[in-house]
């Protein structure tokens, strides 16, 4: 478990859920968030059997100790690379989309599956990187927990025409919690997206090839009411909360381990999250231009292009 920034508590929530935690310990996490899901849990049952998270290595190094005392992580690495042939596979926990390339590059002679938190890379460039990584044969993944949601199973086999969404803090870091929620009910497809500013929010409005309209809003301080899905189809309605995060965690981890212990496949076909993220560099090129239409096509045929990898 590697890399941990400000805002973000992934290394406390999915060490715990992969390793167990002793509820005695629960105040170490100083993310009030994962110590409400996870205290609504029975500790016996918080863990993935197969799995243990061994070594640990946090970008503050005062932080480590309550983190490995939290999730019992019995090793504490004083640089990321000292993990390289310890480990079966390895998590980038920190969710800055455009400083993955950084953490990652060093570690792709581990040759071990890495998970990237989400967004994978919000810049052209760093995505090319990682396009350019996986077809030489890396196995790079990177995914949003709500996709995993349970609560999606109740929109799932019908046809929508329009969905609407929010999100909080900002489209860079928190819009992927929106749109790869969405992304799984529609599939690939997305065409075009256009960025409206209103006071301190955004609204998105983006093109899906089945014809449906998403319109994700960005509402930087709206924690409470972020990650709720409204979808309207042609003769019914419905509506859920993403609220069940320690499944929708825990069903993440559970497809990356599974992955890297070849026990599964890949859940999410990169290619789509090449797309997500190019959906998202779109938001970013609207925003910059004033609001106008970006086309998803071209930003992600230049970051897979052959040509553009070597």
């Amino acid at each position: 478990m590697l890399g941990m920034i400000p805002g973000n508590g992934h290394p406390f929530s999915w060490s715990a859920i992969i390793n167990g935690f002793d509820p005695k310990n629960l105040d170490a996490c100083p993310y009030g968030g994962i110590r409400d899901y996870l205290g609504k849990r029975d500790p016996r049952e918080v863990r993935i059997p197969y799995a243990k998270v061994t070594h640990l290595w946090t970008d503050d190094s005062t932080e480590s100790e309550a983190v490995a005392k939290f999730a019992g992580i019995p090793n504490i690495v004083h640089n990321p690379c000292d993990v390289a042939g310890e480990v079966d596979a390895i998590i980038i926990a920190t969710d800055d989309g455009d400083d993955h390339i950084r953490r990652v590059e060093p570690l792709l002679s581990a040759n071990v599956p890495i998970f990237v938190d989400k967004p994978l890379a919000t810049n052209l460039p760093d995505l090319r990187r990682f396009a350019a990584w996986r077809n030489e044969g890396h196995r790079i993944v990177s995914s949003s927990g709500l996709r995993y949601s349970p609560e999606l199973d109740l929109l799932r086999e019908t046809s929508w025409q329009w969905v609407t969404t929010t999100t909080f803090k900002t489209w860079e870091r928190y819009g992927i919690h929106a749109l790869e929620p969405v992304a799984s009910l529609l599939g690939p497809g997305f065409e075009s997206l256009s960025a409206t500013k209103l006071g301190t929010s955004t609204l998105f409005t983006i093109h899906h090839r089945s014809g449906t309209v998403v319109s994700l809003a960005v509402l930087p301080e709206a924690l409470a009411s972020a990650f709720v899905i409204h979808a309207y189809g042609r003769e019914h309605h419905a509506s859920v909360a993403l609220r069940d995060t320690y499944s929708a965690f825990r069903s993440q981890m559970d497809h990356f381990l599974g992955y890297a212990a070849g026990m599964r496949g890949e859940h999410v076909a990169f290619s789509e999250t090449l797309e997500l993220m190019a959906v998202l560099i779109a938001g970013r090129e609207s925003l910059r231009s004033g609001g106008d239409e970006v086309q998803i096509a071209p930003l992600l045929e230049e970051a897979s292009a052959k040509e553009a990898l070597r």
